[in-house]
């Protein structure tokens, strides 16, 4: 059997199990997708395209996997794709795209193609929506599987949603975590402000630059 038959059979599993079907022998669907998955960015994404173990990818028109350097160092984790990212499959292609790639070019002094993105969930919930607690669980495991196989040694979380869901965090405030170095799996975990709001809190934005300019100077220790 090959991988996107596979999967393809696991996604039908997990669908009936969600509507309350059981099995013989019972096992924990996100752990065996994180054992299982395949250790190359091509062929896990060929995986995400065809993905149903959520009910997001009935509203999606396009998994939206991520992008960027992929022996990078550094890596920007999101809460999920929006209209613009929805249609374009890409990222932070919209104005919060707009706002992170100025941030990453004038105080990382980086450019987005030496750095990699992703977000929590690959799918677009129904009107931009917070993700819930299943679908989050269930595709951050191809988030993780990126984490392994890229290997950033700094990961900027992008809001309270990717952190909690990143770090099983429960009742976030992104204000009193932001700008911390925390030890995430051994490596550095570095929490910002969402572009997103940023863009309706301009006064907050002093914050971020000072959370990026501690993100360059980590950088700069390698």
């Amino acid at each position: 059997m090959d991988e996107l038959t596979k999967y393809r059979l696991i996604s039908y599993l997990q669908k009936r199990k969600l509507v309350g079907e059981s099995y013989i022998m019972p096992f924990n669907f996100n752990n065996f997708i994180k054992d299982e998955l395949p250790t190359s960015l091509k062929n896990l994404e060929d995986v995400v395209r065809v993905c149903t173990m959520c009910e997001l990818y009935t509203v999606r028109k396009n998994p939206v996997f991520g992008e960027g350097n992929i022996n990078a160092k550094l890596m920007f984790i999101g809460e999920g794709p929006g209209a613009n990212e929805d249609e374009q499959g890409r990222p932070f292609v919209g104005r919060s795209g707009k706002m992170l790639n100025d941030m990453i070019t004038n105080v990382l002094k980086l450019s987005r193609e030496d750095i990699y993105i992703a977000n929590i969930v690959k799918c677009r919930p129904p009107l931009n929506r917070v993700p819930t607690k299943n679908e989050a669980y269930t595709c951050r495991q191809y988030l993780f599987k990126q984490i392994d196989i890229i290997n950033p040694y700094i990961i900027v979380t992008l809001g309270a949603t990717a952190y909690k869901y990143l770090t099983d965090s429960e009742d976030v405030q992104i204000s009193k975590i932001r700008g911390k170095i925390i030890n995430f799996n051994n490596r550095l975990l570095i929490p910002t402000f969402h572009p997103s709001y940023l863009l309706r809190s301009q006064s907050q934005k002093v914050y971020a630059l000072e959370d990026l300019k501690l993100v360059k100077g980590e950088l700069e220790k390698l």
